[in-house]
């Protein structure tokens, strides 16, 4: 039996690497996201300063890796080999919660996961305990932690109050002294700002957090034999006076001498500083407990006791970490940064949120998003009403973002928000994650910069009316997903350390391969997605200013569009044809997609008009009609995919032979069409649409005849009303497909035409002419 705890060990190591992975690729949003939405410095400097952040602060962490210890449960309470139990569910369950999450590309909490992981595993074994020796189930509070468990818990919950609250005050605060046009601000301005939010950063991460570290307790002869911690705490005041001076001093060096930005230098030394906090913090909910079960492992092989007999009192008692263990873990959680493709998804989420200009919404909006909204638009019109008039100008005025001129030369991307809002939010979240390592708190790092972030987005009007009902909707999805996380948690290791207590021989392999099994698909299925994400041909938004720039872009889209038609089209008809649900599935998410994309090119047009030269409103006209048309295509695509799925799904008769005969001749004649069409516009020969369009008889009597032939059918043969809605249906939207294609093409056809000519007729006119003509 004693060979199956050293193999838990060994397999408890191997999770930690894991672990410390997918850690690391969900929690990597926290303290990347600041720097990569301002753009203030490249990625490259920014994942480097973010490595060394990190590299230092697992070596400062040691003070925290009791939490997995004592934490959440009183370990005297429990024997060795129940021990053994709870942290193998706890790191089974913990991995796999991670991952799902990171593949979602949605943030949560480490911290969440890995507290109500431990609770929900040391509730089990307690109730098993408590059953099997006949005892009352109320007394399984004495074998939870019960002050400190709530005490981190409530915490937790406390922190995206206070985040929220905290990172919205500081930033309103920050924008109404500092406004937009910051870098214009008088010198003492930046200098005062540099060293109030570099005093901050440098006293709660440097100093306080230094306080929780075994570091702290080393003497110096310079305080008397005092230690650092004596230092720290005596001298507080002192510390910040001479770190505002030094620092404001520094700042305004740096501004007026060196022509430097101040809020870059905050940025650079809040990512760092950030990154340390991180690491010092949440290394705890990666390695906490193997290191824990390593500690457990020695006492037990060294007392000779059988592994039901030992208990586990001396986890009770305070054990230093190995700091080249914790080197090793902080160059593992580096090279997770550096080559981590899930953690980019995470860090995406969170910037779209937070982006203070228009961005592709990823969350619908809900009735409790409306309801918020709603309520701060009341709110804010009674504030209108008690503050004078004159202040609420002076406020506004300091909120107005400046306008932003794009060369039409180069596509630019704009940074998400501007270096103020990223310098509050690295500085509040630094701040706050300080003090409750500090005080050996695991605060959740991911609640803490998040809720700052979208505090900060908040007070810097970021969630305009075109945004704020989405917006706030994702934030109440992240949200939704932490309480799932804890939820989850819970259930979970419950669940596992109640199939390892059954029999720990059989079950212990079992659920360590099905975990890496899982693991290993995960992997494989989110490289899979990143590949077809890249392969994908995807819509793209017109830029250029003139209709020949126009013409020219938006063939690349057309011939995207009728590519991905025909084969949706074709799809629909070969599932009917075989009753194949899964292809028409399949096939129901590609138009979704697809209507998705046209959908947002259609959102686009606003800041496409806005770019037109004067001389070239023209373009605007023909890009509307053309993005009109695309849009009717994929109406027609997804009611002919929609309806096909439900027949099939719905277990109604197969179509008949004659039915299904025709459906494919239609498709092929279609298929030639589409094709012809987009070898026309891949290769810009827009000369051959005018040989397209003469095919358009032809095969709308094609369809005509068809329609009539079922009609016939109907009246002598056919006994299925479904059969017959879903035939007609099929060949009438693939009519409106065909006219939409159509119109398309000798829309082209004429604005092409009209672009090539000596410039003697204006371009507005002449489309407007041919359309009229028509």
């Amino acid at each position: 039996m004693e060979n199956i705890y050293l193999y838990m060990i060994i397999a408890l190591a191997i999770l930690a690497i894991a672990d410390l992975v997918v850690g690391v690729s969900n929690d990597a949003v926290n303290f990347l996201n600041s720097a990569i939405g301002s753009k203030a410095i490249s990625f490259k400097t920014i994942m480097i300063v973010a490595s060394l952040g990190v590299a230092v602060g697992a070596v400062f962490s040691s003070g925290m890796m009791e939490v997995a210890r004592k934490g959440i449960f009183n370990p005297g309470e429990f024997m060795f080999d129940e021990i053994m139990i709870i942290f193998m569910a706890v790191m089974i369950t913990d991995i796999l919660l991670l991952d799902f999450f990171n593949s979602v590309g949605m943030p949560t909490s480490t911290t969440v996961s890995i507290v109500f992981e431990l609770l929900g595993a040391a509730v089990a074994i307690a109730l098993i305990k408590i059953g099997h020796d006949g005892e009352d189930f109320s007394n399984v509070i004495n074998y939870i932690n019960t002050s400190k468990a709530s005490q981190i818990i409530f915490g937790i919950l406390l922190s995206v109050i206070v985040a929220f609250s905290i990172g919205a005050i500081v930033q309103w605060v920050s924008r109404v002294l500092l406004s937009y046009n910051f870098e214009k601000k008088a010198q003492w301005v930046g200098a005062l700002f540099g060293g109030f939010a570099l005093t901050a950063i440098t006293y709660f991460i440097f100093m306080k957090g230094l306080k929780g570290t075994s570091y702290a307790k080393e003497s110096f002869d310079i305080l008397g034999g005092g230690t650092m911690k004596d230092f720290l705490e005596t001298q507080v005041l002192s510390i910040v006076v001479v770190s505002s001076v030094f620092w404001s001093l520094l700042s305004y060096a740096l501004i007026a001498f060196a022509k430097s930005n101040i809020y870059k230098l905050i940025i650079i030394v809040g990512t760092f500083a950030l990154a340390l906090a991180f690491a010092g913090n949440d290394l705890v909910n990666f390695i906490g407990v193997p290191v824990a079960a390593y500690n457990a492992f020695i006492e037990w092989s060294a007392s000779g006791l059988p592994a039901g007999e030992f208990s586990m009192e001396v986890l009770a008692k305070k054990v230093p970490t190995n700091n080249w263990l914790l080197f090793l873990a902080g160059m593992i959680m580096v090279l997770t940064l550096w080559f981590s493709t899930k953690a980019k998804n995470v860090v995406k989420t969170s910037l779209d949120l937070s982006s203070q200009g228009e961005t592709k919404e990823r969350f619908q909006p809900n009735f409790l998003s409306r309801g918020f909204v709603r309520s701060a638009m009341l709110m804010s019109q009674m504030t209108s009403y008690i503050l004078p008039v004159s202040w609420q100008e002076k406020i506004d005025k300091q909120f107005e973002t400046p306008v932003i001129t794009l060369t039409k030369s180069k596509k630019i991307d704009l940074p998400a928000f501007d270096l103020v809002r990223a310098a509050v939010n690295l500085m509040v979240a630094a701040v706050l994650i300080s003090i409750a390592t500090s005080y050996k708190l695991p605060l959740s790092t991911t609640y803490v910069t998040f809720m700052v972030a979208m505090g900060t987005s908040l007070a810097d009007r970021a969630w305009g009316a075109e945004s704020a009902v989405y917006r706030v909707a994702g934030v109440i999805n992240v949200i939704g997903g932490w309480f799932f996380t804890a939820i989850s948690a819970f259930s979970a290791a419950a669940l596992v350390a109640y199939l390892l207590s059954l029999n720990i021989k059989v079950m212990f392999p079992i659920l360590l391969v099905l975990a890496f099994s899982l693991l290993i698909r995960s992997s494989i299925v989110h490289n899979k997605k990143s590949k077809e994400g890249r392969a994908e041909d995807s819509l793209i938004k017109a830029e250029s200013s003139s209709i020949q720039g126009v013409i020219h872009e938006s063939a690349n889209n057309i011939a995207n569009v009728v590519k991905r038609g025909n084969k949706i089209y074709t799809n629909s008809i070969n599932g009917l044809a075989k009753q194949d649900l899964a292809l028409l599935k399949k096939n129901n998410k590609q138009i979704l997609k697809l209507s998705q994309e046209v959908e947002g090119l259609r959102d686009n047009i606003f800041y496409f008009i806005k770019n037109l030269d004067d001389s070239s409103v023209g373009a605007s006209n023909f890009y509307i009609n053309i993005l009109g048309y695309l849009q009717d295509m994929t109406q027609s695509l997804e009611y002919i995919s929609k309806v096909s799925h439900k027949h099939v799904n719905n277990n109604h008769k197969k179509l008949k032979f004659n039915q299904i005969k025709e459906l494919k001749e239609v498709d092929a004649s279609l298929e030639t069409l589409f094709e012809d069409t987009k070898e026309a516009f891949d290769s810009s020969s827009f000369e051959q649409i005018g040989g397209i369009l003469n095919s358009k008889e032809q095969i709308f009597s094609m369809l005509t005849e068809k329609i009539q032939k079922q009609v016939e059918r109907t009246r002598t043969e056919e006994s299925s009303p479904k059969n017959t809605t879903l035939y007609f249906g099929v060949l009438l939207e693939t009519k409106d497909l065909l006219v939409a294609t159509m119109n398309l093409l000798e829309e082209y056809h004429d604005a092409h035409d009209s672009s090539v000519k000596p410039a003697t007729i204006d371009t507005a006119d002449s489309i407007t002419g041919n359309k009229e003509e028509e």
